[in-house]
């Protein structure tokens, strides 16, 4: 039989202070707080108020994580419904005014992973804008425009790695479905949706991405469409149908919020890949094509068509956090 001297665990760590960096699973006491803790994944799920844009408007763009974020473009509120070139910066808590596109543009949207790597592309100014500008922390910079010029597209990946789809155009009205891929320098066409859309949102990096959401002739359209760096494959569509939808994430783990149905919509729903599943908890303020920056665990939106055009909500989901643990 084993002595039971010889029977041994895994020494609790006593610290002061809480790690700066624990690793998941990891268990500690703080002799500061009396308390045992550990490093495990929290399930928060929910819509937290964020500082508000300082100039509110809708069918505006955005890049970055949740912490350094970046709107720029859309409109100003009814009657006018005029165009913006503001930009403005958000560091977590606030935004700041930075220097503004060169064009003014709506119905825009953006790529990048951080505030200060950034592109702008597509819109309405006059009329189909094939715009691209590039955003360097301090100053954007008009780069090679888009083939095809056209506002409502589907958007993802970064400032140097982009894919665009979809969209509409005027002049004649229509729809469409043609993608083309950025490489820092140019834009490429390449292989169309499998079908048209416009006002959807876009998730992931240039080799696998995805768009969600949207209209077209047909009215509102379900799939999600799978961007393997090649070629488009349509999956399940989100339970709520609504276009206006904007969306964060990578292909494999994205997060679409807001849009509309009969009304203004603050529906959030998780992806995981293959399907798409409804939070029971929706944004404070619904809304069409607000702003996204951020992941499917850390988001942000702000601005859209809605009731309040200068919100900001940040989206926290399922993430590994401290937790202290409790036993009985």
């Amino acid at each position: 039989m084993a002595a039971y001297t010889g029977i041994q665990g895994q020494n609790i760590l006593i610290v002061s202070s809480d790690p700066a960096n624990p690793t998941e699973g990891q268990i500690w006491y703080n002799s500061t707080s009396n308390l045992l803790k550990g490093y495990q994944f929290a399930a928060v799920n929910a819509w937290a108020s964020g500082g508000n844009l300082n100039n509110g408007r809708n069918r505006l763009g955005g890049a970055g994580s949740q912490t350094a974020a970046l709107a720029f473009g859309g409109a100003f509120p009814a009657p006018t419904e005029t165009s913006s070139a503001l930009s403005e910066s958000y560091n977590g808590t606030s935004w700041t005014a930075t220097p503004s596109l060169n064009t003014a543009r709506q119905y825009i949207r953006g790529a990048g992973s951080v505030n200060t790597a950034c592109i702008a592309m597509g819109g309405l100014d006059t009329g189909n804008s094939a715009a691209t500008e590039s955003f360097n922390g301090s100053s954007w910079t008009t780069v090679n425009s888009m083939n095809t010029a056209r506002l409502g597209i589907q958007s993802f990946g970064t400032q140097t790695a982009a894919v665009i789809a979809g969209g509409f155009s005027y002049s004649p009205n229509r729809y469409r479905a043609d993608a083309e891929s950025w490489n820092g320098t140019s834009w490429t066409t390449v292989t169309s949706l499998p079908a048209n859309r416009q006002s959807g949102g876009g998730f992931g990096t240039q080799a696998a991405g995805a768009v969600v959401s949207g209209q077209n002739d047909g009215g509102n359209v379900i799939p999600t469409s799978l961007w393997n760096g090649s070629s488009w494959t349509d999956s399940p569509g989100l339970n709520t149908s609504r276009p206006g939808a904007s969306a964060a994430g990578i292909q494999t783990a994205g997060l679409a919020f807001g849009g509309y149905t009969t009304t203004y919509s603050g529906a959030t729903e998780s992806w995981n890949g293959s399907s798409w599943t409804t939070n029971p908890n929706s944004m404070a303020t619904g809304r069409f094509l607000p702003g996204p920056a951020g992941s499917q665990t850390v988001a942000l939106a702000f601005g859209g068509e809605g009731p309040n055009l200068a919100a900001t909500e940040e989206w926290t989901g399922s993430l590994l956090a401290v937790k202290t643990v409790t036993v009985s």
